[in-house]
């Protein structure tokens, strides 16, 4: 059994971003803080999906750099093994979300760059594993 709070994570950017709660072996739990005006980086995972259950707050997530979709209470969304996906906080209050990644795989995340209104990026082929 694993517990953790959502209290007081510590964000991988200070004040924001990701903070994991529970690592491993079978899937990774975090919250992700996003202020007014941040954005995570256009990335995939080859190997896990990445689940999101919005807590507070509204944000935009893009999907394979084509399908935009509304973050907001109460809602949950899951991106599937090789789907890119972008999360921008275009909103005027700060955002909050826990993610679930299943599998847990470490290193598995891949960043494409990318932000809205550029073409649609090619998505690099697998690497092995270092």
């Amino acid at each position: 059994m694993d517990v953790a709070s959502l209290g007081e994570p510590e964000y991988r950017h200070g004040d924001w971003g990701p903070a994991y709660l529970i690592q491993g072996p079978t899937s990774d739990i975090g919250v992700l803080l996003m202020r007014p005006g941040d954005s995570m980086p256009n990335h995939l995972h080859r190997h896990c999906d990445e689940s999101f259950v919005v807590l507070e707050g509204r944000a935009t997530l893009w999907v394979d750099a084509a399908e935009r979709h509304d973050m907001t209470p109460d809602t949950a969304f899951r991106c599937s093994p090789g789907e890119m996906h972008y999360l921008v906080n275009d909103s005027d209050a700060p955002f909050r979300c826990v993610f679930i990644k299943s599998p847990a795989s470490p290193g598995d995340t891949v960043t494409i760059p990318w932000t809205p209104g550029e073409p649609v990026p090619s998505i690099p082929k697998e690497t092995p594993h270092g």
